[in-house]
């Protein structure tokens, strides 16, 4: 809903009317701060979403911020209940919304199917928190979002060839670009011994922390990063290597929309 003001569900639907529903599964979020002034926003916001999707169901739902734990979460019941949502998931949430979140969902049966944080290794909160722990003591899916830094951890950017000027990626990471440098070599050196490239061993990275990396996929070679990220293997050194390297940048990628965990 909220990605192109409805735009990009449009598009999205557009593309799966040649596909058979059996043949896909189908994840899109409420928001609450874009939530209207209805009785029951979180139900309009899905009926918007069908539609533009062409679908009667969505397999994974996601409450994309917290708000109020307390408010939301429970309007989720009844579109459990009819089938409407599968599962639901929770993003951007501390661990303690989490577990409210979830004892409201199991108070009728149901659960937090899957967690979506900002998880790289240059912003390891998530797991300082405690909720990939709490992930994987209860079988929880835990998908890592800006994983590659929205690109200043792919290698590709340095301070002779920073983020396009006048962006957004560009006002965050090209001041902190000559730091990350140490950790953007040790990447690239790492994938150079298995053929592969510094954001693959970066997405690569985050597999073997448990997760699954929510990737940005524009080009088809991007594609091919993917499928070599995951046949890459990282010893335990390596791990630990790379999050030193990652800590010694002292720098900070929080984003505006994200609170402490």
């Amino acid at each position: 809903m909220v990605y192109g003001m409805g735009r990009s569900e449009t598009m999205l639907g557009k593309i799966l009317e040649r596909y058979a529903r059996s043949d896909y599964q189908l994840s899109t979020k409420f928001t609450p701060q874009a939530a209207g002034t209805s009785d029951d926003p979180v139900a309009d916001m899905l009926e918007q979403s069908l539609s533009r999707l062409g679908t009667d169901y969505i397999d994974l739902y996601w409450i994309h911020n917290p708000a109020d734990v307390a408010r939301w979460t429970p309007r989720l019941i009844p579109l459990l209940k009819s089938g409407k949502v599968k599962h639901v998931g929770v993003s951007n949430h501390n661990l303690s919304e989490i577990e409210l979140a979830n004892r409201i969902l199991g108070e009728a049966g149901f659960q937090v199917d899957a967690i979506q944080n900002h998880y790289s290794l240059l912003y390891r909160s998530s797991e300082q928190a405690g909720i990939l722990n709490y992930c994987r003591n209860r079988g929880i899916p835990f998908f890592a979002y800006m994983v590659l830094e929205q690109g200043a951890l792919t290698g590709k950017y340095s301070s002779d060839n920073p983020l396009p000027e006048g962006t957004n990626r560009a006002q965050a990471y090209n001041g902190m670009l000559p730091r990350l440098k140490p950790l953007t070599d040790k990447l690239a050196s790492i994938g150079e011994k298995q053929s592969a490239a510094a954001p693959d061993v970066a997405t690569a990275w985050a597999i073997a922390k448990g997760t699954t990396p929510i990737i940005g996929v524009t080009k088809p070679h991007h594609v091919d990063g993917l499928v070599r990220a995951g046949s890459i293997t990282l010893t335990g050194a390596d791990i630990a290597e790379l999050e030193a390297l990652a800590d010694a940048t002292d720098v900070s990628t929080r984003g505006w929309w994200e609170k402490e965990m």
